[in-house]
């Protein structure tokens, strides 16, 4: 079981490799030992959001609703033959996460299957289940096993999931419009997408990195590289497209690139051995 288990979390470990380059970085700059759960985490998110956001060919309620049957299976019997979801149920299991933030982010992903026009209440539902959560999740593995500690970060660690959220859905304005007919911001009109608009939103993240902030520095140390490491990516990746016009981000998506990171990474790196955080 020790050697399906370890194949499993390798299989999460590729998904992830395959898909996030950033997330990538971030999880090799945490301690080993968090290493293949905070994978295991990522494979089951990647999934589920691949299920509403790309199988356009086929039925993605009926294959979301598998994939949510099989995840609550593979919790409460301890084992899947879906590696993504045997993955995740030894980190589920193990770190004691609580279903309620399954069902939350399961939830806002049955929400990308109908068109919805967001207001405030709807938005953040959506924020929550959506990545708030998966901040938690992870969070939960960060603590290993330490509740009070974990009660103490849960809001900084939900501002900073709500704040890579809203800067994916900045970045990702033209995509999700385009090809898939979504804009996530509360009364925002796509085709009236305007500067003062765009600032309203800006400072409602500003504020999220800001709260979240002093989470990251109380984190354990074998944990607080790697989170600072993906905040002052998304960080700079905010001011970029801070420093742009509404009518860019709905022409063009906004990157940051590989020799950027790599200095962010360095930077990072040398604060954490001088203990600057």
């Amino acid at each position: 079981m020790e050697l399906f288990k370890q194949t499993c979390l390798q299989c999460s470990k590729v998904i992830t490799q395959a898909y996030s380059t950033s997330f990538t970085l971030g999880i090799k700059t945490l301690d080993k030992k968090f290493h293949l759960p905070i994978y295991g985490i990522y494979g089951f998110v990647r999934c589920a959001d691949e299920i509403v956001d790309t199988f356009h060919d086929f039925d993605k309620r009926r294959l979301l609703a598998d994939f949510e049957r099989q995840t609550y299976e593979a919790i409460d019997t301890g084992i899947s033959l879906n590696p993504v979801l045997h993955a995740f149920q030894c980190v589920v299991n193990e770190y004691k996460i609580d279903k309620c933030y399954i069902t939350a982010f399961l939830k806002s992903m049955e929400m990308d299957l109908d068109d919805h026009v967001y207001d405030r209440s709807l938005y953040k539902e959506y924020i929550y289940g959506s990545a708030e959560v998966v901040g938690l999740m992870c969070l939960k593995v960060f603590c290993e096993g330490d509740d009070q500690m974990f009660e103490r970060l849960k809001k900084p660690a939900a501002s900073l999931g709500a704040a890579f959220q809203k800067v994916n859905f900045l970045r990702d304005m033209k995509s999700d419009y385009n090809e898939r007919g979504r804009v996530y911001f509360p009364k925002v009109e796509y085709m009236n997408f305007s500067n003062d608009c765009k600032v309203e939103i800006e400072e409602d993240i500003r504020k999220d990195f800001e709260d979240a902030y002093a989470g990251i520095m109380a984190l354990p140390r074998s944990a607080r590289m790697g989170v600072y490491l993906a905040y002052v990516y998304y960080l700079k990746l905010f001011r970029k497209i801070q420093n742009l016009p509404a009518t860019h981000i709905l022409k063009e998506r906004v990157r940051v690139p590989d020799n950027t990171k790599l200095a962010l990474l360095l930077g990072s790196y040398l604060k954490y051995r001088f203990n600057a955080i």
